[in-house]
């Protein structure tokens, strides 16, 4: 352990630097002390021991305080706390990675630090909210692209039990370079969740001695501020040349057809999918509609350098010898509309939308690598004007088999594949499509899709109930549009108003909606396909809150939030 001591104030005398680490229940575990030379930064170091400690994991994300004293001739004259894990890291060429020595493979995500109606303003609350989403999804690891993280997000990851790519921005080895390097070490090196450093992603050096050279110049830098960690590098070609020979694991962007051929000409370096998928898709949407800037929900569209969520998926689960991946992305973000330009405002690649809603593709994800039972049935059933028709009918779900049903009738009992979904095409009849689902022969649920009534009230759901008054404890408030027997109306696009009593204000509002240019910054939002957000920030003032949202022709609501320290 090391402390370096800045001193600014000319004080001259003895330095001491005391450490007290407390476990997770507030114990004191462990004190020690160390003394230093005086000068305007000396580093000093010390060292202990924690007997049976409590391990850092995925499951069980255990946290240590550090509290560090600075003394001057016995006078306490600086205190800094810091949280840290206790965890060991490992990565095997075929074992691929072990966290405290047990083999764990990277369910991840890339993402964009951008929500619906703040952007890039994430507050910590927020950030909790987020990875708890993605925690949901089952994933368990999270790549920072492009760029270092907001520390309360680190912070968040180390509390959830996140694994982290922390990823610099900028391949390069001029002193400006070199000095973002070291500050991205120093700031997050004591972050458990912190797995692997990333020194750039395509780069156009990348394969070329020039690339190699700085990649060089960096990890001379992080190995020698924090020898714990590998490096690594995202690129989307010429593995094996230029930053290949430098970095400690292989990144892999897209490119599939390239794993075998790379494992086999270097065996002994670990791989794993940087970046995969890059899927596009709207939540709700069951067909292209390039006008409008909407892109088919089921997952078979893709962009020309990339896959499908399931065509990206199962070449890694077949190989042992990738480690993980790293889907393009957990969360859909301001910019790169791909497949459209405008009307669209932002990204189709989302797992989830801007505002934190899932989409289809997130419940194949759930199915995949989480530990609940899933079964999700889609699209909703609500096609006026389309009897008679055929629709595409799918099932995301970990169940050995499911059995479709419309209005009570037969269409097929199909085995669920692994890595892969069930679908069938019936034709459109207004009522309820349902699928029972089945485990070792034997029914184990099922799950109804119906067509719902016209809107006739909304729903509040608030994330939490309770805010902090720190000026920025935000909640995020879920706006359904319901029928007349309390059923999402999944084709709802009612304009919703909002009003708000008590010492908070709505920092934003969004929907979702890759093509909406309607201001973040209102007091309403327009429903899109059932659903809309506010989001509802705290000022420094303790007090009740009432928030309450209305539509024309609508039954409305409203839901309490208290604001306080209690």
């Amino acid at each position: 352990m090391a402390a370096t001591v800045i001193n600014d104030s000319g004080m001259t005398g003895k330095i001491s630097v005391v450490h007290e680490i407390y476990d997770a229940k507030n114990n004191r575990v462990a004190v020690f002390k160390a003394t230093g030379k005086s000068g305007p930064r000396p580093v000093i170091k010390a060292g202990t021991q924690i007997s049976k400690p409590e391990l850092w994991s995925v499951e069980t994300p255990v946290l240590y305080s550090l509290v560090t004293t600075v003394e001057v001739d016995g006078i306490a004259v600086d205190r800094v706390e810091n949280t840290f894990g206790i965890r060991s890291i490992k990565y095997h060429k075929d074992k691929g990675f072990l966290l405290n020595g047990r083999q764990v493979f990277l369910k991840g995500t890339c993402n964009h630090q951008d929500h619906a109606g703040i952007g890039a303003a994430i507050t910590d609350s927020l950030f909790k909210f987020r990875v708890e989403k993605l925690k949901e999804m089952g994933t368990n690891a999270y790549r920072c692209a492009h760029n270092p993280p907001a520390t309360e997000l680190l912070n968040e990851c180390d509390s959830q039990g996140m694994l982290v790519i922390d990823e610099n921005r900028r391949l390069g080895d001029s002193p400006d370079h070199i000095y973002q390097m070291e500050s991205m070490i120093k700031r997050d090196r004591n972050h458990p969740s912190i797995i692997m450093w990333s020194i750039c992603n395509e780069e156009k050096e990348q394969g070329t001695d020039l690339g190699r050279k700085r990649a060089i110049a960096l990890k001379k830098i992080i190995n020698k501020l924090d020898p714990s960690r590998p490096i690594t590098a995202a690129m989307n070609g010429d593995w094996g040349r230029g930053i290949s020979d430098v970095v400690d694991l292989q990144g892999f962007n897209y490119n599939i057809v390239q794993y075998d051929p790379f494992r086999k000409k270097f065996p002994k370096k670990p791989m794993y999918g940087s970046e995969t998928g890059s899927t596009v898709s709207t939540r709700g949407e069951y067909s292209n509609d390039p006008e409008k800037g909407f892109v088919s929900a089921y997952d078979v569209n893709q962009t020309e350098w990339s896959h499908t969520a399931e065509e990206a998926l199962r070449p890694i689960m077949k190989r042992p010898y990738m480690f993980g991946t790293f889907i393009w992305t957990g969360f859909d973000y301001r910019g790169e509309p791909t497949p459209y330009g405008w009307p669209c405002i932002s990204s189709h690649f989302g797992i989830i939308d801007t505002c934190g809603f899932p989409k289809d593709n997130f419940y194949y994800y759930q199915s995949r690598w989480s530990e609940k039972d899933v079964l999700h049935l889609f699209p909703h059933w609500n096609w006026a004007g389309k009897e008679g028709r055929e629709i595409d009918v799918w099932c995301h779900s970990n169940y050995d088999q499911v059995e479709l049903f419309v209005n009570n009738k037969p269409k097929g009992l199909k085995e669920m594949p692994g890595n892969g979904h069930v679908q069938w095409k019936v034709r459109y009849e207004p009522g309820e499509i349902k699928v029972k689902a089945y485990r070792k022969g034997v029914y184990a649920a099922e799950k109804i899709v119906a067509t719902t009534g016209a809107p006739a009230s909304l729903r509040l759901r608030a994330w939490k109930t309770k805010m902090k008054p720190d000026g920025q404890d935000t909640v995020p408030v879920t706006v359904e549009v319901l029928d007349a027997q309390g059923r999402i109306v999944p084709v709802a696009d009612n304009l919703v108003k909002f009003t708000i009593t008590g010492p908070v204000i709505i920092s934003g509002v969004g929907n979702g909606n890759p093509s909406s240019h309607e201001p973040d910054k209102a007091e309403q939002r327009q429903a899109f396909n059932g659903l809309c957000m506010a989001l509802v920030r705290a000022g420094f003032k303790e007090g009740k809150v009432v928030f309450k949202a209305e539509s024309e022709g609508l039954k409305g609501c409203e839901v309490e939030l208290i604001v306080g320290l209690g």
